[in-house]
């Protein structure tokens, strides 16, 4: 029988000393390179990371299976058996430029199910975590339950690219909610985001274009809370492959949903 308990102990242990080590490189000259665009930034510390995170799983757990961002990990074409999600510095473009508003964020998954998620605010030393049926945390506070809330009493975390002209969808689609909502905020960190939702800074999150190993954890430590979490169409995520995302407290996800995403061609 799988030890979650431990593997839960283990998880959090190496975050936190993947931790120091970032804190650590805050004085040192970054090696900055970009992947698919100008702006879509890695540094040599993110590979660092994630190769931390990869020899401390394969020493411990050689048949767990790892997906890892910056594709040190392995190829996965199935989520069977038990497979870590790892982004090493969720919002590298903010580690680069303010060293802040970044995190680690890392997701223990079985058979495809979320069975631990731990996201870690370094600069804050905020720890976000949660195992499966035994509730959220911060650092070691119980978080409370989400309450529902209408879309005019909410903030909503939304990149502002998704209410400007661009190429992925009709920005004239969300120009509705935005307006109804009490504000908007972006923070540049999925992870981050996620655990705000958590946390109830903001009400909801959206985003067009997302990878597993940025919502793995969060959809944990949301879902643990009464949070809903989905792609834009309603249905469950897809953690093989980009996806969309819709999370949000319990009422407001539904409202959102049938009254301003629903005729939305995404």
């Amino acid at each position: 029988m799988m030890n979650w308990d431990q593997i839960y102990a283990h998880a959090k242990e190496w975050v936190n000393e993947a931790g120091v080590k970032i804190r650590l490189s805050f004085n040192e000259t970054l090696n900055i390179e970009t992947k698919t665009n100008a702006n879509d930034l890695v540094t040599n510390i993110d590979k660092e990371i994630e190769q931390f995170f990869i020899s401390k799983i394969r020493e411990v757990y050689s048949d767990h299976k790892i997906m890892g961002e910056e594709g040190f990990g392995d190829s996965l074409d199935n989520l069977e058996g038990i497979v870590w999600m790892i982004d090493p510095i969720d919002g590298t473009m903010n580690f680069v430029h303010q060293q802040r508003n970044f995190a680690i964020s890392l997701g223990v998954y079985e058979n495809g199910v979320g069975k631990i998620g731990l996201i870690y605010d370094v600069v804050h030393d905020e720890l976000y975590h949660a195992k499966r049926g035994n509730g959220a945390y911060l650092n070691e506070k119980p978080l409370d339950v989400l309450k529902e809330t209408t879309v005019k009493e909410s903030i909503i975390a939304l990149n502002a690219t998704w209410v400007m002209e661009n190429h992925r969808i009709d920005h004239n689609l969300m120009i509705p909610l935005v307006k109804a909502a009490r504000g908007t905020r972006s923070y540049g960190s999925a992870a981050l985001e996620m655990v705000f939702v958590a946390t109830g800074r903001v009400d909801a999150y959206i985003s067009m274009r997302l990878s597993p190993w940025d919502i793995a954890a969060g959809a944990v430590i949301i879902e643990e809370l009464g949070g809903i979490v989905t792609n834009l169409w309603g249905d469950k995520l897809n953690f093989l492959s980009q996806d969309s995302l819709l999370t949000a407290k319990p009422g407001l996800h539904q409202s959102i949903l049938k009254d301003y995403l629903k005729e939305g061609k995404w």
